[in-house]
């Protein structure tokens, strides 16, 4: 089960300084000796929004610091750029949808001289006859994706390896998909190569990789020979989407920097609870079997995802999406919908966004012929100085930013993870409906002699949990769907401080609900009435903006009747709760085991007392 950690997010403000395309779209950024190297569909590019528009298709580049046009880098190709790399050498690899380079041949993959755009010669690596629609260099290696069926005239379905100095193939590279969807042939549209070097993930139009079935992913090994892994995750990614138009749905794969696991996005429509379709998934890199699921599901209501990148501590994707968060509606905000319009974060931990939020939009910035919206974010991509992103229109962040752009490190900030009290001795806390707030002394085993505050601003609590320097609290509020929401008081042991709203995101949650719950890594566990309660629940709840899940899941456990919990604490690995029988008791928690719970190792703390009410869902515990 991934727990949260320290987290780094880039600015939401896009630097200034970057240069515009115009016409079709930026699909691929490389840097080298600070200089920025940008590919795509687009046919011209200017340094400000001044300037006049120069000829420069497919490929051109900037200065990092300046966004002043490299005048001596100026190849020609005769089409697109779909993906760049560099070699360990300091040379652009450039690959796409070409055949000439420079008024030679050069088919649909070419390395290039970054400082003048000439064609390095001898280099031998081309595409014959199919389209390269990603790369990614590791050590020595240079990786391919695409449409191709051959490569330097040798035999290679959809994926090979080349020496990258050379350009050479790799014979003991012996990998090859088959079998497209919906009658198109098969090609691999997405990969990347783990920060280890140790694995590859490739993503596209195939249902076969050396006669085993794999549906839309695969995983080789590439510690030795080069060798298929027992991995899939078929069940998923064989059933269609709503729409046949999606030849397939796997648009984006990035690992994290230490490789443990790798982020999808797809597009697709409707398709879930069966297929992963309009999603992000988390996948574990060092799982194996067969339809293996997701770690973490993140749904945008049926919108299309095109990108995505892990770095630091949160994935950031992009598309033409409304919303994140949002299992329960199509086309349409469902319950717990997070708007991002295009581009959004989540916690690489739990899949949930994160308060990061600078939208695809241009606002009035726009000049005049600028696209205010457009359907794809083709790429995001992680240079030196902050988060690259190329899109198919014109507006981010409520500015101009023609086709590409920026969002420096500088600017942003750090999330800082926060739990319950790790103290093992401190204080269970009883609050009344009148702001009364009873305070028992606890050592994890006995109740020491109660006091009694008045907190005014803790009046008629549901459910109240400690998390770091605050309390959250289910409270009653007239007027709204539910008749209840969810607030945040700081607590310092002493005081309640004022309340104010978790989040406007959370109003379709029934707060009061809720008969006991506290937080651990990322999650909301909880007892509640109504249907099928007789459960310990979970939800995964985003304390950088306050976000709760959109999807309830429950906990497998043996021996509770949940329905008679009535409060809960989690106090040094054990769940402390209160019941309709008026007892307290305590039992191990452990949520990676087989069962969460076992109500055979349940131990009375306290017999009912007519001093101290153990049925008061609002109970909490603290250190101070």
């Amino acid at each position: 089960m991934p727990v949260p950690g320290s987290a780094s997010l880039v600015s939401t403000n896009p630097a200034d300084h970057t240069p515009h395309a115009r016409n079709g779209e930026v699909r691929a950024f490389a840097e080298i000796g600070g200089v920025i190297f940008v590919g795509g569909t687009f046919t011209e590019v200017r340094p400000v929004s001044s300037a006049t528009w120069e000829a420069r298709p497919y490929l051109f580049a900037y200065q990092r610091s300046t966004g002043a046009l490299v005048a001596g880098f100026q190849p020609v190709l005769d089409g697109a750029v779909n993906t760049l790399a560099v070699t360990p050498a300091g040379e652009l690899i450039v690959g796409g949808v070409f055949r000439n380079v420079n008024g030679e041949a050069r088919r649909n993959l070419v390395a290039l001289d970054p400082a003048t755009g000439a064609t390095v010669p001898g280099w031998e690596g081309r595409s014959d006859g199919g389209v390269v629609r990603d790369m990614d260099v590791s050590g020595d290696w240079l990786y391919i994706g695409g449409a191709f069926n051959w490569v330097n005239g040798t035999a290679h379905a959809g994926v090979a390896r080349l020496d990258v100095t050379t350009g050479a193939i790799d014979p003991t590279f012996d990998v090859d998909i088959a079998v497209g969807r919906h009658e198109v042939a098969p090609y691999v549209w997405t990969l990347d190569v783990s920060p280890d070097g140790a694995t590859l993930v490739f993503g596209g139009n195939f249902r076969e990789v050396e006669g085993q079935p794999r549906e839309q992913l695969a995983m080789v090994d590439l510690t030795g020979t080069p060798t298929l892994v027992d991995w899939n995750s078929n069940h998923r990614f064989s059933p269609g989407c709503s729409s046949r138009s999606f030849t397939h749905y796997v648009q984006d794969i990035s690992f994290a920097e230490d490789s443990s696991f790798f982020v999808v996005g797809t597009n697709g429509g409707t398709g879930w609870p069966v297929a992963y379709c309009d999603a992000l998934v988390r996948f574990e890199t060092a799982s194996r079997g067969t339809n293996l699921d997701g770690t973490w599901l993140n749904f945008t209501g049926n919108d299309t995802i095109t990108s995505v990148v892990v770095h630091d501590g949160i994935a950031y994707t992009g598309g033409h999406f409304r919303w994140l968060n949002n299992p329960n509606r199509s086309d349409n905000a469902g319950n717990g919908a997070i708007d991002r319009l295009g581009i959004g974060a989540v916690s690489v931990a739990t899949g949930m966004p994160v308060n990061w939020n600078p939208r695809r939009s241009g606002g009035s910035a726009l000049p005049p012929g600028a696209l205010s919206w457009g359907s794809a974010v083709p790429v995001l991509w992680f240079g030196s100085d902050g988060l690259y992103f190329g899109h198919n229109s014109d507006g981010m962040g409520n500015e101009y930013h023609g086709r590409l752009g920026m969002f420096p490190h500088a600017g942003g900030r750090t999330i800082v993870p926060r739990n319950p009290p790790t103290a093992t001795t401190g204080y269970l806390y009883l609050p009344s409906a009148t702001g009364d707030l009873t305070k028992v002394p606890f050592d994890g085993s006995t109740l020491g002699a109660a006091t009694v505050t008045n907190q005014p601003n803790l009046v008629d609590a549901g459910a109240v949990w400690r998390v770091y320097d605050r309390i959250f609290w289910a409270r009653p509020v007239t007027g709204t769907t539910t008749g209840s929401r969810l607030d945040i008081s700081l607590f310092n042991g002493n005081t309640v401080g004022a309340p104010w709203e978790s989040s406007g995101y959370n109003d379709w949650f029934d707060a009061l609900s809720l008969t006991g719950a506290f937080y651990l890594d990322g999650r909301l566990y909880y007892t509640r009435t109504g249907s099928g309660s007789n459960q310990l629940f979970y939800r995964y709840f985003e304390l950088d903006g306050n976000y709760l899940g959109a999807t309830e899941f429950a906990l497998p456990t043996s021996g509770v009747t949940w329905t008679g919990v009535r409060g809960m604490a989690w106090v040094g690995g054990n769940i402390v709760y209160g019941s309709t029988d008026g007892r307290l008791r305590s039992i191990p928690f452990d949520p990676t085991a087989d069962f969460a719970v076992d109500g055979t190792a349940a131990v009375v703390l306290a017999e009912p007392d007519p001093t101290l009410d153990w049925t008061n869902r609002s109970m909490f515990f603290a250190a101070e």
